[in-house]
Parts: C-alpha cells; structure tokens; sequence
C-alpha cells in the first residue's frame, strides 16, 4: 500500500486546529483586558479593535470547519488553516493584546508548517449541492455564535429578552438590520453589530462562490468506460458473479496500467468503497487494485471492498489490506436442483399451493421483450416500490429493461382469473393452466411479481431485483425461483447465484449443539440486528434452495476503520439516508436493488405452517 506517513500528526493537528478555534471565538466574545485596552488605543482606535474582535470570531469558526479537512490531510485545508492561524496572531493582538492566544496560534502555526509534509491529499470531488450544505452549517453556526454572544453580555442588555427577541436579533444583525433589543453599552452595542454582519457577509460570500463556481462533480461511469467493461465481461464476466454490477450507473472504475483489468468503486464520505472482485484478467489484477490504492492516498480516502470473493480477497490481501468474512453466497447448480427429498419439502408445498391459485411463470431475457411490455413491466415495478427508499449498491443494478442490458432475464409470475366450477368451487389448478390464458369472463392474467437476473459470463445469472404485489398470495417468491431453475436449460443458464446471506457461518455455527459461550453470543446479536436487516431470515430463505456456500469478505486497511466503512457502506446500500440537500449526486434510476430484493425474498419465505418471514412486502432489507 502506499505509505500513509505519521498517522497520529493529522489527528493531532486537527484536534489543535479545533481547540484554537473554539478559543478565538470565546477570546472575541468575552470582555477584553481593561489595562490592554488602554494601552492598545494609543495604537488603534476602538472601532478598529471591535471589527478585529468580530474578525477573529469568523476565523475561530473557519478553524473548526477546516479540522476535519485537516485530518483527512487535505492540502487546501492546510494551506486555509496555515493562512488563517497568520491572521489570527494578528487580529488577537489588534483586538486586546492577547499575547497569550496570539502566542497559541502561532506556536499551531509553525508545527503546521514544519509538519507540512503529512497534508498532501487532494481536494474531495463536488457539486454545487455543497452551497447549500456549507449555507445551511454556516448559518447555523452563526446563529449558535449569536446566542453565545448575547448570553456572555447578558448583562448588556436593556429590558426583556426573551429567546425569540434574541433570535429574531441575530437573523437581522446577520443582513445588518437593527433589531428589537436595547443595549446599556454602546460598545457593547458596536460589537454585536459588527460581529453578527461580519458572519452574515461570510455566510452569503461562502454560499455564493460555492454556488457560482465551476463544479467539479465525482467521476461516473462514461460511455467509454462501459464499452471498455462490457468488453472485459464478454470475457472474463463468469470469473464473478458480481462482474455485471460494475455497470450500475453511480459507480467510477479505474484501470490498471495495461487496460486488462479494472476496480469499480464510490467514495462515501471519505471512504472509497469498491465491490466484489477486480473485473478482468487476473494477471492484471494487481495493476488494477494498486492504482486504486494510489487513487485512495492521494485523495486521503479510506480504501475498502466489499462483497469480494476468496480470489478477490488473497488479491487485496497481497496489497496490504486485511481481510473479514462476512456472508456467504448462495449458488444453486440447476442441473442437479430437484423439488424431491424431504428437506424440500416446504420450498415443495409453497410452490404448490401458488400453482393451485392460478400463477404461472414466464422467464425471458430482456431484448426479447417489445418495449410496450418494458414500459408495463416498468410501470407495475415502481407502482410497487411507492415511496420506499431505493437501495442497492455491491448487488444492485439500478435500472430495468435498459436497451443495453439485452441478456438480462426477467421472470414475470401471472395470476389468471379462475373461473368458478359448476358447483360453486374454483376451477383446479391443472383445468385452469389447459384454459386460456384469459379467463372465460375475458380477464387478461395480472401480473403479480417479477425478478430480475443480470448475466453472470455465458452460463449463469445473478439475482438483482425481486419485488411482488402486496397483496399476491405467500410463496410467490419460492414459485419464481423455483420456476427459473425449471426453465434456466431453455436459457443456457446452469448456476444460479441467489446472492449471500449475511454472517451465515456464525448463525449455522451458533446454533450447533455444543456451541461455545462467545459464538452464541455472536449469534444472538446477530438475531437482534435480524429485527431491522432480515439476517436470520435471509439465510434461511437461501438454504430453503440447498444452494452452495460461497464466503464473501470485506478488506480494509485497520481495525480502526472498521466503524468507519461500516457507516460507509450502510449509507451506499441507503440504509441510512441523508437529508436531501447532502445528496450531492442524484441518485441512480429507481429500482429494486439487492438489499430491498433480499428483505421482500426473506419476508415471502413461509407461509403459515411453516417457517414464516412474511411475504407480502416487496421492499427489501439487510446488506447487499
């Protein structure tokens, strides 16, 4: 990996930058020494040194914003913090005399300087979003400075004060409006007034130049990258299952020198994510991933990967990073899948029960479909979807019935109209499937639920939508799989990649007779999280099908990370979703992604009777 320098001097320098801070701040808003002031106005008069004072507190705030950058060992961030600490001498000594908070600054001052070496990451990618978010923290933080400065001079104010009458102060002095308080202290008066137009000016200044200046969005992935993917999953796309996701449409890639392999990837907020294995050659696989890692460091990112396989993981391991198992993959071999044995059994009633209501299957790849039928298909999947949050990124493609994903699958589960028997019982299922496919009453079969298989190389697929009515009948969801496997030999397919179940081995192993103290208590918690993720769920929908196990595993380059890239891929799956004003990028095309793909499979499990997980919602839940 490429060397990361002294990683305690970035942390160090930013806990000083935001102490410093914090102290020009209070220095401004607190009364200044009565003897240094004397002294000072033989030099300067004193409306000189209360626009000193209102300076040093918009440098204070300056300071606490630029600490993160300065841990993250951004260059811009120590350049702004260098120049602002110089100033900071400067305005403690025109402000009072502070020859102790001037001396502060400066002593920061010079470690930065002599530590100059360690803060050489690149500036962050953004958009004009950022405007608004650096407007909306700047105002809020001028607000919380103007009721700090109200409430150190309390005693300089006249008459009633209530919250309101102090906020409605503060949000005029910030355009230069006088506002409803009396001061006893004109000087005091003077202060306030410069201190709180001096943020408003820096507040409409900081906002305006973000908004008005060339953006510098984050890379996506370009036609040219595609053409260049698709070509490399021509050849080597059935080395993963993963391989096809790299054309989700919000992921960049980056090549190795040769051209031969690529790693595709998304920075989350300071985290640059990468799933499942490098796509190509595995000769350059090693070119790939190191000018991923070189990417991370010169940009200061945290480099992590998920989803990868064992391949995948010995790769990343070689370069530096460590490695955690985290799920296992489930594969069903659809030569060999049979409905017969008792361990089939429930999987065998499910499908049963839902060919005896009247559903039938239908499984065709997309550029064989007309584009009325995708329109419909689209239209019903986002009926169904409603307001939930889209999400997906490691095992979701982002898009449905796009031209250019003509080999995709899509099994589409109809349910025909029954008509009643003569003696007032529904026709049985065997009449019905001989029927028409409408209805004797002239209704044309509905359509119920659909999955969505990408390409996985030349004889497999790989599960990335799943979604269903409501409202259809339990098992629907057992009723496509198993309705794809019976037809995969009419699509060339014979593996089928239902994807991982999260922590498998721990929830297998902890429930084992025998299990020790420390993996039942892994279990446990893992059954706890089940409440929100589907864990438990999700692995036992998977073994439903008697797939084989493949372990997947995350990489990351410290222990100390681990949080970190947790937080990170919880926000790229949007498990945890921000405020609309910090998306900085639109989100992809909506559609079913793996993880709601995987909380609607789990939730159709059983049925009553057997093992229930709920069948009915089509949103979906847990990691993809």
């Amino acid at each position: 990996m490429p060397a990361w320098g002294r990683p305690w001097v970035p942390r160090v320098a930013a806990l000083l930058t935001f102490a410093v801070g914090l102290l020009d701040v209070v220095s401004a808003l607190t009364p200044e020494w009565r003897t240094r002031l004397a002294d000072l106005r033989v030099l300067l008069p004193a409306s000189a040194s209360r626009q000193a004072a209102a300076f040093t507190v918009v440098v204070g705030m300056l300071l606490v914003l630029l600490a993160t950058g300065l841990r993250r060992r951004k260059r811009r961030a120590w350049r702004a913090v260098v120049v602002l600490l110089g100033l900071s001498v400067v305005l403690h000594v025109a402000k009072g005399l502070d020859y102790d908070e001037a001396a502060a600054s400066a002593a920061l001052l010079g470690a930065l300087v002599l530590v100059r070496g360690e803060f050489r990451a690149k500036g962050d990618p953004s958009t004009r979003w950022r405007a608004v978010g650096v407007g909306l923290l700047l105002t809020v933080i001028s607000i919380g400075i103007g009721f700090l400065l109200l409430h150190l001079r309390e005693h300089r104010l006249a008459g009633p004060h209530s919250w309101s009458a102090q906020l409605e102060q503060i949000l005029l002095g910030l355009i230069g409006i006088p506002g409803p308080l009396r001061f006893n202290s004109d000087r005091f008066a003077d202060l306030a007034t410069r201190v709180l137009l001096t943020l408003g000016i820096v507040t409409i200044g900081a906002t305006g130049y973000l908004a008005l200046r060339p953006p510098h969005p984050r890379p996506r992935l370009t036609e040219e990258d595609q053409g260049r993917v698709r070509a490399l999953l021509a050849r080597h796309g059935g080395a993963d299952s993963l391989g096809y996701f790299v054309l989700r449409s919000d992921k960049s890639v980056i090549w190795s020198p040769s051209g031969k392999a690529c790693v595709a990837y998304r920075v989350v907020n300071g985290t640059m994510l990468a799933s499942g294995d490098p796509l190509g050659d595995r000769e350059a696989w090693p070119g790939a991933i190191r000018a991923f890692l070189s990417e991370a460091a010169d940009h200061a990112w945290t480099p992590a990967v998920i989803g990868c396989s064992e391949a995948g993981g010995t790769a990343w391991t070689r370069a530096g990073l460590a490695a955690l198992e985290f799920g296992d993959e489930a594969v069903v071999d659809t030569t060999t899948f049979t409905l017969d044995g008792r361990s089939m059994r429930n999987v065998r009633q499910a499908v049963a029960r839902v060919e005896r209501a009247g559903y039938t299957a239908v499984a065709r790849r997309v550029r064989d479909l007309e584009p009325d039928e995708i329109a419909e298909v689209k239209a019903q999947a986002k009926a169904w979807r409603g307001a939930e949050t889209e999400r997906g990124f490691s095992m979701a493609l982002g898009r449905l019935g796009d031209p250019a994903d003509g080999d995709c699958v899509l099994v589409l589960a109809y349910e025909t109209p029954r008509a009643p028997a003569r003696d007032g019982s529904d026709r049985p299922a065997e009449a019905a499937a001989a029927a028409a496919v409408i209805s004797p009453d002239g209704a044309a079969p509905r359509l119920r639920a659909l999955l969505h298989f990408v390409p996985w190389g030349r004889d497999g697929l790989s599960l990335d939508a799943m979604m269903r009515d409501r409202s259809a009948d339990n098992g629907l969801n057992e009723f496509l799989i198993v309705s794809t496997l019976r037809q995969a030999g009419d699509l060339g397919v014979a593996r089928l990649s239902l994807n991982f179940a999260f922590f498998r081995s721990a929830l297998e192993r902890g429930e084992r007779l025998g299990a020790g103290p420390v993996i039942r208590c892994w279990r446990g918690l893992l059954m706890f999280m089940s409440r929100w993720f589907q864990i438990d769920s999700l692995y036992r929908f998977n073994a439903k099908f008697a797939p084989t196990w493949l372990p997947r595993f995350v990489c990351y380059p410290a222990t100390a990370e681990l949080p970190r890239i947790a937080l990170a891929m919880l926000e790229a799956e949007a498990f945890l979703v921000w405020p609309q004003w910090r998306r900085r990028l639109p989100r992809p095309a909506p559609l079913v992604g793996a993880a709601r793909r995987l909380r609607g499979r789990a939730r159709d499990t059983t049925q009553e009777g057997a093992d229930r997980t709920g069948g009915s919602d089509p949103s979906r839940s847990g990691p993809a």
